[in-house]
């Protein structure tokens, strides 16, 4: 099938620094909502599509625009690093929802809110039009940004993720050749939270709403995937959102499923009981410690 997807590049990933503002805002449901970026730098900005990730850097409250070291080039993350937590821009990840040349360079972001619980979501909760932001993302559309890659032989593809989780899929979907065969499952919080998520492919989309069960979230997933008939074939797995949740639902697609673990992308965007903070630190850390050892 023509559903294979190149490798990315190896070794060095072309990111640059882009300093963005807020256009405009619309409210998707009650847990998503929209931001659309504009800026003259992102003409040079090129998303590779599908689940096509970058970092995104907020201010804290009270300064105008993030600080962030772009002038270090390259080893911009180790001087982030030792700058004071409360100073430094706030750094998150997040996908591409989609870029739009025509009428204007723009970008839309999609987050997913959940109060005031996290920077993230606190800050684009009041976002306003002007607001200004950085964003490391991708000058080149065939970058390691980009997770979503079936290899070649693959028959069809499995795509699992929550609200945070959500973005990511719909890119895919809206990247996945005419005729794809694709089994969907996608969990959200509220029913009017449930999207039109345009495709050419042969998809197959399970919306789990979570206002309609009273089961814990990974059993919910678990039990939904679990009893469904699956295409003959060679399988392609996606999967992202809470990582106790992947992990399970890894572990049963491998395990019980069949499925070569090569041929499962798993991703966990969140864990439970652990603070957005927490969750940074830690992967601060890891690059550190990755880098560190060369």
């Amino acid at each position: 099938m023509s559903t294979a997807a190149p490798e990315a590049p190896a070794p060095a990933v072309p990111f640059q620094f882009f300093d963005l503002h807020v256009v405009r805002t619309r409210r998707l449901g009650p847990t998503m909502l929209r931001i659309t970026f504009g800026g003259e730098g992102l003409r040079d900005f090129t998303s590779g599509g599908r689940d096509q990730r970058f970092k995104l850097f907020l201010p804290h409250p009270g300064q105008e625009a993030p600080v962030v070291p772009t002038e270090a080039g390259t080893e911009w993350f180790p001087v982030w690093r030792a700058m004071d937590p409360a100073v430094r821009g706030i750094m998150r990840s997040y996908t591409v929802r989609e870029q739009r040349r025509v009428p204007h360079d723009e970008i839309d972001i999609d987050f997913a809110l959940h109060g005031d619980t996290g920077p993230a979501s606190h800050w684009a909760a009041r976002a306003l039009p002007g607001d200004r932001v950085t964003v490391l993302g991708p000058a080149v559309p065939d970058n390691g940004g980009v997770d979503f890659r079936p290899p070649a032989g693959t028959d069809w593809v499995l795509l699992s993720g929550d609200e945070t989780a959500l973005p990511a899929i719909a890119g895919i979907l809206s990247w996945l050749p005419l005729g794809t065969r694709a089994k969907v499952w996608l969990e959200v919080p509220h029913a009017d939270d449930i999207q039109e998520l345009p495709t050419l492919a042969d998809a197959d989309i399970t919306w789990l709403v979570r206002d309609n069960t009273e089961a814990h979230r990974t059993d919910f997933v678990l039990g939904s995937v679990g009893a469904a008939q699956l295409p003959a074939g060679t399988p392609y797995a996606w999967i992202a959102g809470e990582a106790g949740t992947v992990k399970q639902l890894r572990r049963h697609l491998v395990r019980e499923r069949g499925f070569d673990r090569r041929a499962v992308k798993f991703t966990g965007y969140w864990r439970l009981g652990s603070s957005e903070e927490q969750l940074v630190e830690e992967a601060v850390s890891g690059a550190a410690q990755a880098s560190a050892r060369g």
